[in-house]
């Protein structure tokens, strides 16, 4: 049997997770007709069915449910030798952070004025996009709050901070010093979590949200929201308040990197990470509700 092709695994998995020939080959950018040709070749390379077919939908056979699994790891696994070969062919060599806005705890400027090994670049993105950028190979290096998937990484934690609500100014409960998650029954997170069930994604639906409409929602009152303390203390507003929350875990800002990770710049980048986060620490930092993580 000859070697499988990544052309090949494309293919099938664009039709596998569509469900679909038409859509798949639209999302490829090629006719249906070579599609289910390349499909039907690769079934006979294997010796096996991968899919039942309908003249409306597509299913995978147990065959194609292994396939599949093993096809999407193949394919990542190629696409992050690419862009790791590119990188390392690069005239001028970077260290990539990746990050969510805000979410730096005061700690960035120091930390980018500490780092002098190489030059930083800085990929911003949604919350939880950034272990994905570690995995596939887009990020050297990472600022993460917790919780998080830190499987295939190693990690040090940096700062904890606690945990608050941040609820509407003219919400009743807004005139206590404090809230317990019970208080919040009835009340409902961003993408439409009960509040009392404690969850601090604001994206538990699917859905994702930026500050500046979360804060929104919550400033008319339709929804509540957990965050780290060193985020709320960056964004004062008069139509929010915020107050803590008994229940809900604090937070803690690590750097993480991948496991196999054996760059000189990854490891100068974690030092120099811990060594501002103490300082911070000592000093009362940006935030004096935070405190550092030991060892």
């Amino acid at each position: 049997m000859s070697e499988l092709e990544t052309r090949q695994l494309r293919y099938f998995v664009a039709v596998a997770e569509e469900r679909h020939f038409g859509r798949a080959a639209e999302r490829l950018g090629m006719a249906q007709p070579p599609l289910s040709r390349a499909v039907r070749a690769l079934e006979r390379q294997l010796g096996v069915q991968l899919l039942e077919r309908t003249t409306r939908s597509v299913a995978l056979t147990p065959a194609g449910e292994s396939l599949l699994a093993d096809a999407r790891v193949a394919l990542d696994a190629v696409a992050r030798a690419e862009r790791r070969a590119r990188r390392a062919g690069e005239p001028v060599p970077s260290l990539r952070l990746a990050l969510k806005a805000d979410y730096d705890a005061g700690l960035l400027p120091k930390l980018l004025d500490a780092f002098t090994a190489l030059p930083v670049e800085l990929l911003l993105g949604g919350r939880g996009e950034q272990v994905a950028a570690l995995h596939d190979g887009r990020a050297d290096v990472a600022l993460l709050p917790t919780p998080f998937d830190g499987r295939g990484l190693d990690t040090e934690p940096l700062l904890t901070t606690a945990s608050v609500v941040a609820l509407a100014a003219s919400d009743p409960l807004a005139a206590r010093t404090s809230l317990r998650l019970a208080d919040l029954t009835g009340r409902k997170l961003p993408g439409g979590t009960a509040a009392e069930r404690g969850r601090m994604q604001p994206h538990a639906s699917g859905r994702s949200f930026d500050l500046s409409q979360i804060f929104n929602l919550i400033e008319v009152g339709e929804v509540v929201w957990f965050l780290p303390e060193f985020v709320a203390e960056r964004f004062p507003r008069p139509g929010l308040a915020y107050r803590p929350i008994e229940g809900v875990e604090p937070v803690t800002l690590a750097v993480a990197w991948p496991a196999e990770s054996r760059s000189p710049a990854v490891a100068a980048f974690v030092r120099a990470a811990k060594a501002v986060a103490e300082a911070a620490s000592r000093t009362g930092g940006e935030y004096e509700s935070a405190r550092l993580v030991s060892p």
